[in-house]
């Protein structure tokens, strides 16, 4: 079951012990190291238990003149190493956290980054990918202040608070008795208050923080769009809108901490009057040595240190862990389109693909697209899917991809399901040159060689020229070393639609799919595209998806789609003379040219 909503695909919120559980997973994968981690917490807690009956010994000492020259020195000695070992364990510890953490950082935002590659298309065309990007990178700093919050504070202060009270206790019961109930209200207190009242509003906030870096995203990758329009002035006013919203809900996350901490504030005063006044009234009666007092005394001041801290660290420990619930749900979450286990590689030169009573329909469809779709395409034949838009022109490339998994049939090529080899193989057979290329801000080798990374220079040199791509590679600045910039902004529409039919050349996959590829272009280079994509299409099985019908009159059938169903199909001429469908649109797109 998937734990995102449909609408916006904003993680739905996990509890706080689940995202605890996320974090101590990634603990547990280094036994050896997080058990060392542990130890020292363990050690320098012990050390600060000490300190209060260190100081006791001190002072009694001290009191009793007779005696002071061994005893004193001999307290003195035991409080120093208590120090010193406190100190050391504690530096020791951090120095190990360090590799630990940068560790765990690392491998959670790859393993929330290959999480997300591995969602479908549909899952990633609903999200902002700057939203997305926020949510990956947040959840390592995230984790960064949930583990210090938890290992290096909470424990301590558990362990210390609970060990001071069982201590106190030992001598006066009352006394421990006390300390006892205020630490556990103390306790409840920060759960309760951390988990119902303070954590609706951060998640609040934290929820805008990806709003914040969609909109950016949104903005700054339209930017062309933007300054085309002169909008600037509307993006800024948008944008502050949602920062603004942001502000207003971080403020009022920052406000209820606060409130959280004034509530703090309140029992560790009643705890310091109560264990002090208490104190002072058995010194009265004589029931307490000057040494009593001083370990009392210290008693508190070690308490009242790690109860302070307390507002930081649940405060730190619960946005951390609002930080971290993102990928928490995210790999709780299994992609969309899954592998068989055992799911074979796919093998395939030939490029015939069969259609074999086919039934799909997207989620938000009252009915199937298709239902009960046959198709046979030969090995090496040409075809070209026409129809309106909404026919399923798109939608056959797409399940020939596999990018959606079928309701009924299935989808064989070369004579393989490909519901049952891996997604990976099957893609990298099968060439795909978009209307619309995405490229990487990488260079241009380095875009060409997507397609082949073990590719040689000489062999993406190749492909650019039979693309028609070296002439102008060659008049940049620095050749097939320049950057394209952004999804290829620094280069024209031409020059990105041959950039993308090199990398198709360098696959050398055995079917190719045309999404009408020069329909933007101007005519010369529409001339110098088309010609690299019929020597592109030699030897291979291609899909053209037609909107201009005059650059399909040389495909060996031409579909004509409606409504999920072929409606006719044969080749440009017959179809003209039959008069149908085809020809009525052939009539329309010819009267617009």
């Amino acid at each position: 079951m998937s734990e995102l909503h449909d609408e916006d695909d904003r993680p739905r919120s996990l509890t706080n012990r689940q995202v605890l559980a996320f974090m101590a997973g990634h603990w547990l994968r280094e036994p050896g190291r997080f058990a060392l981690i542990i130890a020292l917490v363990l050690v320098a807690t012990v050390c600060d238990l000490s300190i209060p009956w260190a100081t006791r010994g001190l002072i009694n000492a001290v009191s009793s003149p007779e005696r002071v020259t061994a005893a004193a020195w001999a307290a003195w000695a035991a409080l120093s190493a208590l120090y010193l070992t406190f100190y050391m364990s504690r530096t020791s510890m951090f120095r190990i956290m360090n590799g630990f953490y940068a560790r765990i950082m690392s491998r959670m935002v790859k393993e929330g980054f290959a999480r997300v590659q591995a969602y479908s298309s549909d899952w990633h065309a609903s999200n902002f990918a700057g939203a997305t990007v926020r949510r990956v990178s947040r959840a390592m700093w995230g984790y960064d202040s949930a583990s210090d919050a938890l290992i290096a504070m909470l424990i301590p202060t558990v362990l210390v608070l609970g060990g001071l009270a069982i201590s106190l206790g030992l001598h006066w019961p009352w006394a421990g008795v006390f300390v006892a109930i205020v630490v556990l209200v103390f306790a409840a207190y920060n759960v309760l208050m951390s988990v119902y009242y303070v954590r609706p509003a951060n998640l609040r906030s934290t929820a805008l923080d990806s709003e914040i870096g969609a909109a950016l995203a949104d903005s700054i990758g339209a930017n062309p769009t933007v300054k085309s329009f002169g909008a600037e002035q509307r993006e800024e006013a948008r944008f502050a809108e949602t920062a603004d919203a942001w502000r207003w809900a971080v403020n009022k996350t920052w406000d209820r901490f606060n409130v959280v901490g004034f509530g703090q504030n309140i029992l560790l005063i009643i705890l310091q009057a109560g264990l002090t006044g208490f104190l002072v009234h058995a010194w009265s009666q004589g029931r307490a040595t000057p040494g009593d007092v001083a370990f009392a005394i210290t008693s508190f001041i070690v308490m009242a240190g790690y109860m302070r801290n307390f507002s930081e660290i649940t405060q730190m420990l619960q946005k951390g862990l609002d930080d971290m619930l993102d990928v928490a749900t995210y790999m709780r979450t299994e992609p969309q389109l899954m592998d068989v286990e055992g799911a074979a590689i796919f093998r395939g030169e030939m490029g015939q693909i069969v259609f074999d009573r086919v039934t799909f329909g997207y989620a938000n469809q009252p009915r199937p697209l298709y239902e009960d779709f046959s198709l046979a395409v030969a090995p090496g034949e040409r075809i070209a899917l026409v129809g309106a838009t909404g026919a399923g022109k798109s939608t056959f490339v797409k399940l020939v991809q596999r990018l959606y998994d079928l309701q009924g049939g299935r989808i064989l090529i070369d004579g393989q399901d490909i519901a049952r080899v891996s997604q990976t193989s099957l893609r990298q057979a099968i060439a795909v040159v978009p209307q619309d290329p995405a490229l990487f801000h990488r260079s241009i080798a380095e875009n060409i060689a997507y397609a082949r990374p073990d590719a040689t220079p000489n062999e993406v040199m190749l492909a650019a020229k039979r693309a028609r791509a070296d002439e102008f590679i060659s008049r940049l600045p620095n050749g097939y070393d320049t950057p394209v910039g952004e999804r290829g902004v620094k280069l024209s529409g031409g020059e990105r639609q041959r950039v993308a039919i090199a990398r198709a050349f360098l696959a050398d996959a055995p079917i190719l799919v045309l999404d009408e590829a020069t329909s933007s272009l101007d005519v010369e280079t529409e001339r110098q595209v088309q010609a690299a994509m019929e020597e592109l299409m030699v030897g291979r099985t291609t899909i053209v998806i037609a909107h201009r019908l005059s650059t399909i009159r040389g495909a060996d059938r031409i579909l004509v789609f409606d409504k999920g169903r072929i409606v006719e199909e044969g080749g440009h001429n017959e179809l003209i003379d039959r008069g149908g469908a085809y020809a009525r649109l052939h009539a329309v797109t010819e009267g617009m040219i």
